[in-house]
């Protein structure tokens, strides 16, 4: 029976000692490839499990990540980035042989109270921190670095280890590309600026537009929540403003935008083109969203790699990568238009 098995059993099985058999299971290298291939078959033949409590007394780590989304995000099972981004951190952590533990907080004096036992020498041995907002207590908390740990979104702290996805330049990009199909007035639904994601595509937006002689008009600008009814809600407000183009900065607000022109009858892209950010519009939605695609999942996966090499030793903290975004064109921008509609004159301040 498998419950009955100890390292001595193991070890008699496989003709070692139950030191060697200790230093297989906890990856030690003072073991020649023989032997630890013959140990290692020895525990896939008998369905050994080692005691997890007492490996983690040898190795001094526990084996378990954990995930942290705060207490604000009240969106989680809503919104299809959290979804994926979730996918694409257990992906990562199940291969590397980590446990994903999974902290909600539902309120702000939950997480300020609950957060100090998370971050505890020997609960986890790392920890992943999504959706943080400028100004963020929970970074404060992390930079005295009791446990290694890796922010998804660029953190407004410094010394802390993060990946984030280029915004700035898929901002950019956004308005190039709108530019260049002669669209005069521009307008934009930003995402909150309380979060470097929302400010950096704001500043990107408008670092595009620049480089073709455009400003974003201050009446032609709304900003949104990430919700699809905040996205509905601010496309309200811009049509009497008869912009001829709109970049939406996540796909979830310009769903709730194309609802509100779809009310109007408005057509897209004839009378308003529309652009988002984030791929993560469903493909089955009509039009087809032109949009700026974020890799959600594997941004998760690269944070979990970062995190292992910080807690292993290989890395140092503080690190820092940048994924790379793309634009993928759809229905909503009239690129697949014979002529784009141009109406208006240029953007004025």
């Amino acid at each position: 029976m498998t419950q009955n098995l100890t390292l001595e059993s193991i070890g008699r099985l496989a003709g070692v000692s139950r030191s060697t058999v200790s230093r297989v299971i906890n990856d030690q290298a003072s073991v020649s490839p023989d032997v630890r291939d013959r140990v290692k078959e020895v525990i896939r033949l008998t369905g050994y499990a080692p005691n997890l409590a007492a490996r983690s007394l040898v190795s001094g780590r526990t084996g378990v990540i954990g995930l942290v989304i705060p207490s604000r995000v009240h969106s989680l099972f809503e919104d299809p980035y959290f979804a994926r981004l979730i996918q694409g951190i257990s992906a990562a952590s199940n291969p590397s042989g980590n446990t994903l533990s999974l902290f909600l907080f539902q309120n702000e004096e939950e997480e300020s109270r609950l957060y100090p036992r998370v971050v505890t020498p020997g609960f986890l041995d790392g920890l992943v921190i999504t959706a943080t907002r400028m100004g963020d207590p929970l970074l404060a908390r992390i930079s005295n670095g009791e446990i290694p740990v890796v922010v998804v979104g660029r953190p407004d702290a410094d010394g802390v280890s993060y990946v984030d996805v280029d915004n700035r330049g898929g901002a950019a990009l956004a308005a190039n590309h709108l530019c260049s199909l002669g669209y005069q007035r521009i307008g934009m639904i930003g995402a909150p600026t309380g979060t470097t994601a929302g400010a950096d595509r704001l500043t990107g937006f408008v670092e595009g537009l620049a480089e073709c002689d455009r400003v974003l008009q201050r009446n032609l600008r709304e900003d949104g929540d990430f919700s699809e009814s905040s996205g509905y809600e601010a496309m309200k407000k811009l049509i009497a403003r008869e912009p001829d183009a709109v970049f939406v900065a996540s796909d979830t607000m310009a769903l709730g935008a194309l609802r509100a022109l779809k009310e109007q009858n408005i057509r897209v892209p004839e009378d308003i083109a529309i652009i988002g950010f984030d791929g993560l519009a469903p493909d089955r939605s009509s039009p087809i969203l032109t949009t700026i695609r974020q890799p959600v999942m594997q941004t998760g996966s690269r944070a979990v790699e970062l995190l292992n090499d910080l807690i292993s030793g290989a890395l140092a903290a503080p690190i820092s990568e940048i994924m790379p975004v793309e634009l993928v064109v759809g229905d909503t921008c009239g690129a697949n238009l014979p002529e784009p509609r141009r109406k208006g004159s240029a953007n004025e301040p």
